[in-house]
């Protein structure tokens, strides 16, 4: 695929949950890749460039710190990170900056099932924050198929419908 011709997929299943005085924001997708290929996406520096908001300066395949550098355009922006759980291939978890990522992998098929848990600060944030790993794991999704189309990341992302996505998950999230 012509990375011009890249448009984003479906709606991924969202809800915002609770949790203390914070959120998750649960985004449920399914992919037609087996668990390990996605494992292999979720941790390894070469392809997270290809996909992720953030660069990593390491393998997150196993706990410990690490610094993860959000792009935005030719701008970079480190933030501490660390792994606090790495069950290859079904759970990854680690925090960036404040929030807390948990990647949960279940097999479904020859595909896998893939939960991304993030914690946010205020629930107005969960539809932007929706809307980027909306983008993010569609481009991953074509990495994995061996159709990569780049990075889709930061202000580059209002190009590729990150706007429309925004709109629809706020919708979505506001439903009872």
């Amino acid at each position: 695929m012509q990375r011009d011709d890249f448009r984003p997929g479906p709606l991924a299943d969202v809800e915002l949950v609770p949790e203390a005085d914070r959120w998750d924001l649960v985004l449920v997708r399914d992919l037609r890749h087996p668990p390990e290929k996605v494992w292999s996406a979720l941790t390894d520096p070469e392809q997270l460039a290809q996909w992720a908001p953030f660069r990593s300066d390491r393998d997150l395949g196993s706990p410990g710190e690490t610094t993860l550098r959000t792009v935005d355009g030719d701008r970079t922006h480190p933030a501490p990170a660390r792994v606090l759980r790495a069950d290859r291939p079904r759970l990854l978890e680690y925090t960036w900056g404040d929030a807390l990522l948990r990647w949960e992998l279940t097999p479904a098929g020859a595909g896998t099932t893939l939960t991304v848990r993030q914690r946010i600060d205020r629930p107005d944030l969960a539809p932007m924050v929706a809307a980027g790993w909306h983008l993010c794991l569609d481009v991953a999704g074509h990495l994995l198929d061996g159709d990569p189309v780049g990075p889709i990341r930061g202000g580059e992302a209002k190009d590729f419908g990150w706007g429309e996505l925004r709109d629809a998950y706020a919708e979505r999230l506001d439903r009872p």
